[in-house]
């Protein structure tokens, strides 16, 4: 039999010691006289880097320290080398069931290159950089999905279950069953971790539990704390035995424990005011602090009792037995009157270990005679009454550890005279156990048990999902605009005003009430995430074969369906297909710049007026013509020439986010109309943003212009925004020209609009991780307790979104996020897509999708394999002359191209129309190496399941349709990062405006005048995206926004800091 204990921290987790490596955890392990140590921290690459250049594979599964690497541990007995075991602790922040949860569950691994693959899928989730224990938002159930899909031998462990704020059964963020949490994988638990504050005694007293191996482990930050708890293992050393021992109980010899009454959670209390608390006295106080009024904090005794079904002292059957130990430090402070940390203590502790053995012998297994010589009779009877459990417990609370005592002082000076008094009194147990707790604790949990998930009118309208009647929901606005008989009806709707839910109306009203054929009914949408979104409640209120035949789509998807199938070049293609015509017509200027002209001029500008020369301008379009390819541009302008009079899907076109079209669209949606002939359109002109691509808030009157008939309709009940966000956006958005705006808020009154003002960006960014981390009540256990008697709603990490005027001041939110282990998702097109290494991989699986994209083929054997001109013309004349995509090896080869460009064709081909897109640049970093941007690559491709979806969506999305983010779809819940531009569309209960500083909201640029006007609307956008709260916030020099704010805004600022103290506070470890 061994003893393991399997839940440790490194170093490289927070709040700990600096001496958690693999040298420490086996010096300190040999010490106590445990066989096996888990690793801890896994996640974590620097850490795994450690361990494999630390320690030798032993058994099957277990590692042991490379010899010459052992500390010299001055213990008697300790001859053999303790075992590792790969483990990790993760914590899960998410909303599940109109809950805040914050779960930790602690995973074994059976080895480091199993380690090494759940790495890399949760890095593509969350950061797990830095912290050991990375932060994720993340469901359990589905993190639980993802380990055992990628280690199938791991064991899954919910870890400490009753912690208060980070555990599965915890009082402020946990569930009332197993079941809730895991859902149909709670099957595949077999374990669960009773944490300090609890033994097996307590957990005994649910029913709930009878089937899972209890555990126990240390959960040490510093590897002198290993074997507070730890397990008894009475099999072979291997991992198969120990999972085996784990999973079933068999070879499970038990548990060593603390007295739970030691654990810092085991009553209620308010530590700040020194009170605590049995579960009924905080039951009659209705669960508030005498002292301060503030919510107390509930310990780990009363949330058992909550669950419990059994009466105390109940011993389960088959139960496996225990022990309760304190740490050797302890008695002996205990027995001499000294502190634990003491000196002398200290030094008593190395003596008796290198005369007695280790630590676990002497406090379990050593006759109390040979400690009595060794150390003395107080120390020795100190040992016997821990054995005999004849101890006074003063229980812990609200994170202040508990104490327990072996002597009170009068005993103590007795033994430290050495004289021995039979028959001395025994001391009583001291237990402070509740006697009629249970029932009361039981009712009142009943009471207030799964409070049914708070309802509010969604931001659509006043509920429903949509329809054609005011019983569906519709208020009178939207009923007269999805109602209306003309043929052309424009719809103005402000932010929150039922948009969507209004557009959708429409169609079903056209389909159910009109009899319309879906197929001749078109809906375009400004992103494919738009679209995605309204086919969805299309389906949901009409049902999928109802709306099989309709239309919906982004401008360019309708287009690619209207065109034929000619490719499209992709932005990387474009770029270096001009950056060789500037080459040959020997024109010295930026190829981005020189694109965003010829799009100009595609979209109306004179070439004299557009920048570029117009000899550039007509070789890029016929070479454009030579290699078959067309540009988002010739998609719509070839849409335009096509006759579509026959066309019954236009017979009813709808238009949505009609503010933001260009003009081509706006040509586009005459000719499809029929010049007007059944159409409907939506929008707001106060957030029309996208001037530069030349749409413009006069749309809806240019509209009018065109078709005097036209009906307008304006909604003005927004259902998404508190009065308080309302009442600051609306004075900001009336200083543009149109007058005073009218929108009235229909949510009940919430938190007033803050503005803080920091001195530096970096200042600004640290501030909101903080605020962040307060609002989903702290991220660790410390900072939990901090905020436990914040009575403000705790969030989860998906109710928040960073706003900023541009990605640039992004990257700044977003490193202080990392820092503080924030789960974040970046959405838009980043820069990325610039770095020539992720250009040459895209491009080379482009090639591999289309054989016949020569483009793609030849900047792709430049960037990556450096091929020379010459070279490459072989290679592109052997690519056109191959009669098939699986017959190009051998020609590419034949023309001169690299063994390792033809190596990663042979591979790659097979695969690359039905492999994940993350599999495949997987694949291809590890060969060719990661970067920066290639991690970013990497994090959005896993939002895409195939290659050729993934290349769609870089060409034909929109900001709000690309993400920078976790892998499978998993719903990982994570804080938004996203442009103002990106934001659109969009909402969340809580917004940070970031960044509304001089020069960056208005935003500046050096070859274009600020279109102040346009400024102010995307201003005006951004707050109006926060349906709950909204939070402003700038660096010096401020915004002249900032001064157009009502005087109800709260202004704040941060805590000042001395100089220098920025940088400090976000050194990584």
């Amino acid at each position: 039999m061994y003893i393991a204990d399997l839940h440790i921290h490194s170093k490289y987790s927070r709040a700990t010691s600096p001496d958690g490596d693999v040298q420490h955890l086996d010096l300190w392990a040999r010490k106590k006289g445990i066989g096996l140590v888990g690793t801890g921290d896994f996640t974590h690459p620097v850490w795994r880097k450690e361990l494999r250049d630390s320690l030798v594979p032993a058994e099957e599964g277990f590692y042991t320290l490379k010899d010459g690497l052992q500390l010299p541990a001055e213990t008697a007995g300790t001859d053999c080398a303790p075992r590792f075991v790969v483990t990790g602790e993760i914590s899960s922040i998410y909303k599940k069931n109109g809950k805040t949860r914050k779960i930790h569950n602690l995973i074994l691994l059976p080895g480091l290159d199993d380690a090494d693959r759940i790495a890399a899928k949760l890095e593509a989730i969350g950061n797990i950089h830095s912290d050991g224990r990375p932060i994720l938002g993340l469901d359990c159930r589905d993190l639980l999905e993802i380990v055992l899909e990628t280690s199938p031998q791991a064991v899954f462990i919910p870890a400490h279950i009753w912690t208060p704020h980070f555990a599965l059964f915890g009082a402020f963020s946990g569930f009332d069953t197993i079941e809730e949490c895991f859902e149909d994988l709670t099957g595949e638990i077999h374990a669960v971790e009773t944490g300090l504050s609890s033994d097996p005694p307590m957990n005994w007293r649910v029913s709930a539990l009878d089937r899972f191996t209890l555990v126990s482990n240390s959960d040490a930050h510093s590897p002198s704390k290993l074997g507070r708890e730890a397990n008894l293992i009475d099999t072979g050393l291997s991992y198969t035995e120990l999972k085996h021992a784990v999973e079933t109980g068999e070879g499970f010899g038990g548990t060593i424990e603390f007295f739970p009454e030691e654990g810092k959670y085991h009553l209620d209390g308010h530590r700040d005011c020194l009170t605590s608390l049995t579960p009924e006295e905080t039951v009659k106080l209705d669960g508030k602090c005498p002292v301060c009024g503030k919510k107390i904090t509930i310990g780990v005794l009363h949330r058992v009792l909550e669950l419990a079904d059994r009466p105390d002292g109940y011993r389960r059957p088959g139960a496996k037995p225990f022990e309760s130990l304190i740490p050797l430090p302890e008695v002996i402070a205990s027995s001499t009157g000294n502190s634990a940390e003491s000196k002398k203590t200290q030094e008593l502790y190395a003596a008796m270990l290198k005369e007695l053995g280790p630590e676990f012998t002497i406090l379990r297994e050593m006759p109390v005679e040979d400690i009595s010589c060794a150390s003395g009779a107080c120390i020795a009877e100190g040992i016997r009454r821990l054995r005999e459990r004849r101890v006074e417990r003063v229980a812990g609370y609200d994170g202040k550890y508990g104490e327990i005592r072996l002597f009170d002082d009068a005993e103590r000076d007795v033994f430290s005279g050495q004289s021995l008094l039979f028959g001395m009194p025994e001391k009583c147990a001291g237990n402070r156990a509740p006697s009629e707790a249970a029932e009361k604790i039981a009712k009142s949990a009943s009471a207030g048990k799964r409070q049914p998930e708070r309802k509010t009118e969604s931001s659509d309208g006043a509920g429903g999902t949509g329809g054609v009647s005011r019983a569906d929901g519709l208020n009178d606005e939207q009923f007269d605009a999805v109602n209306a008989a003309e043929n052309t009806v424009a719809v103005i709707a402000g932010p929150g005003t039922g948009k969507t839910k209004t557009l959708v109306a429409r169609i079903a009203y056209l389909i159910e009430t009109l009899g319309v054929n879906p197929a001749e009914i078109t809906a375009v949408t400004f992103t494919n995430k738009a679209a995605a979104e309204m086919r969805v409640r299309l389906e949901t209120r009409l049902g999928a074969q109802a709306v099989r035949g309709l239309t919906v789509g982004t401008f360019h998807a309708v287009c690619l369906r209207l065109l034929d199938k000619r490719p499209l070049i992709t932005e990387n293609e474009a770029l270096f297909l001009m950056q060789d015509i500037f080459a040959e017509l020997k024109i010295k200027k930026s190829s981005r710049e020189a694109l965003r002209a010829v799009s100009n001029i595609k979209n109306g500008t004179a070439v004299q007026e557009a920048g570029i020369d117009e000899s550039a301008y007509e070789k890029y379009c016929e070479e454009l013509r030579k290699l078959g390819f067309r540009d988002l541009d010739d998609l719509l302008l070839d849409a335009l020439e096509l006759d579509v009079k026959d066309k019954k899907m236009f017979t009813y076109l709808l238009v949505d986010e009609f503010q933001d079209i260009n003009p081509v669209q706006r040509r586009l949606v005459r000719h499809w109309s029929g010049g007007g002939k059944n159409l409907f359109v939506i929008g707001d002109p106060d957030q029309s943003v996208y001037g530069f691509r030349g749409a413009s808030a006069s749309c809806f009157s240019d509209l009018q212009t065109d078709f005097p008939a036209l009906r307008i309709i304006t909604l003005r009940k927004n259902y998404r925004s508190a009065p308080e966000i309302i009442s600051c956006a609306l004075p900001v958005i009336s200083r543009n020209p149109g007058g005073k705006r009218e929108l009235a808020a229909t949510r009940p009154s919430g938190t007033p609009v803050r503005l803080l003002t920091a001195g530096t960006a970096l200042s600004e960014g640290i501030w909101i991780a903080r605020e962040i981390a307060r609002m989903t009540g702290g991220l660790g256990m410390l900072e939990a307790q901090k905020y436990v008697s914040d009575e403000r709603e705790k969030r989860p990490f998906s109710d928040i979104a960073v706003l900023c005027r541009t990605h640039r001041q992004l990257e700044k939110v977003e490193y202080c996020l990392q820092h503080d282990s924030i789960p974040y998702v970046v959405s838009g097109r980043g820069d990325e897509l610039d770095d020539p290494v992720v250009q040459g991989a895209l491009l080379f699986f482009r090639f591999l999708l289309n054989p016949q994209d020569t483009v793609a083929l030849a900047v792709s054997l430049r960037l990556v394999w450096n091929c020379t001109a010459e070279r490459t013309a072989r290679a592109v004349s052997a690519c056109v002359s191959a009669a098939a995509p699986a017959g190009l090896s051998g020609p590419l080869h034949d023309a001169g191209c690299p063994p390792e460009f033809s190596a990663a064709v042979e591979k790659s081909l097979p695969a690359v129309q039905t492999e994940k897109p993350e599999v495949l640049l997987g694949e291809w970093a590890e060969e060719h190496g990661r970067n920066a941007a290639v991690e970013h690559l990497l994090g959005l491709s896993a939002f895409h399941p195939t290659m050729s979806g993934l290349f769609d969506a870089l060409t034909l999305g929109e900001e709000a349709d690309l993400c920078r983010a976790s892998g499978k779809n998993y719903a990982s819940g994570a804080v938004q990062l996203m442009t103002l531009h990106g934001s659109k569309g969009l909402e969340f209960p809580v917004v940070f405006l970031a960044g509304i500083s001089a020069g960056e909201l208005p935003l500046e640029r050096k070859d274009s005048p600020v279109d102040i006007e346009e400024e102010r609307r995307l201003f005006f956008v951004g707050m109006t995206r926060a349906k709950e709260e909204l939070v402003l916030t700038a660096s010096e020099p401020l915004s002249e926004f900032l001064d157009e704010l009502p005087g109800s805004v709260q202004r704040c600022m941060p805590e000042t800091k001395r100089r220098g103290q920025e940088t400090q506070q976000l050194e990584l470890f």
